[in-house]
């Protein structure tokens, strides 16, 4: 069935389901992002009722997703998506029974280090942001890279939120929650900066932070395409087979590691990544190569059964081997 036929067929219950989610509080790119995982499912399903779904019709149309080469994240995104379009449904008393309840989610990596920009990386990555708008841009990224902001939660900044006085910024992150975070002075300045050069809105009432060329708020796709397009820039001189896969999600792995490695505790991290649970604060504690040999080098190995001087882990010859 055509997307229009299925939402023509569903239409009062993708209203009632996109009440639901503005009613408790979902983002817009969440609101998209999962209608989008609804409608295939219900063009999945084949013209049934609701009723008539069953759980081995939800976990057929998420086997259909991973046989397509979908990530586990993915998955578990779309699982999610109709786990809450028929909690809702439920809620509304529309229906009476959830067919997605009780599927498990795929099981994702575990203790891989994110990929992060160390320091230097991130100053030469910055020094690639050019273009009409690179204090815009710059503004955006800094507030990624050096405060640990999330691609939606730059988004979502209104002029309002930042207090040049007071140098703070109050942000507006996952579950509905704020925080306050200082801004340092260079990100202050070019932030001051970004204000004053801020396109006039296409609306006179648009209090948007960050403006697109056409006088919109800035969308998180077009954050996400910028971002990109200098991570491309970042590392054209590099060989293909060094280049990594860089997003701007990355940026925000970056500003947490930094954090902890100049010696900030977990607990301050997770309150300025707005993390519910320092459990998920812990896999920015990751440690390099370099470090471990480093740390190795220290050791002092002692033999006694030799009459020898005492062994030392040499850093070089560990490389070399």
């Amino acid at each position: 069935m055509m997307t229009e036929e299925i939402q023509e067929q569903y239409a009062d219950e993708l209203e009632a389901f996109h009440i639901w989610m503005k009613d408790a509080g979902y983002t817009g790119h969440t609101v998209k992002s999962y209608t989008g995982d609804v409608v295939e499912f219900l063009v999945s399903i084949q013209g049934k009722s609701l009723e008539q779904v069953k759980k081995l019709h939800v976990l057929s149309f998420l086997s259909r997703a991973r046989e397509r080469g979908v990530s586990d994240a993915t998955r578990n995104r779309k699982h999610a998506a109709v786990n809450c379009f028929y909690k809702s449904l439920i809620e509304l008393e529309l229906l009476t029974n959830n067919p997605a309840f009780g599927i498990k989610k795929s099981k994702t990596e575990k203790n891989r280090a994110p990929v992060f920009l160390d320091e230097s990386g991130l100053t030469r990555f910055l020094e690639s942001v050019e273009g009409k708008y690179r204090t815009r841009n710059l503004a955006v990224f800094l507030l990624m890279g050096y405060m640990g902001l999330r691609v939606g939660e730059v988004h979502a900044l209104d002029c309002k939120d930042y207090n040049a006085e007071r140098r703070t910024l109050d942000v507006f992150g996952k579950g509905r929650k704020w925080r306050s975070l200082p801004v340092p002075e260079t990100v202050a300045n070019v932030l001051s900066q970004a204000m004053a050069e801020r396109l006039d809105p296409w609306r006179p009432k648009e209090e948007a932070l960050f403006v697109s060329q056409k006088g919109k708020r800035l969308s998180i796709r077009s954050i996400q395409l910028i971002s990109t397009e200098t991570f491309e820039r970042f590392q054209q001189e590099s060989p293909a087979n060094q280049r990594q896969n860089f997003s701007s999600h990355k940026l925000r792995h970056s500003f947490a590691t930094m954090m902890l490695r100049r010696g900030a505790d977990l607990r301050t991290v997770q309150e300025l990544l707005g993390h519910a649970s320092i459990q998920t604060t812990t896999v920015y504690t990751h440690v390099t190569s370099r470090e471990k040999e480093e740390a190795m080098a220290l050791l002092e190995v002692k033999l006694p059964m030799f009459n020898a001087q005492p062994l030392h882990y040499n850093l070089e010859e560990s490389r070399n081997s």
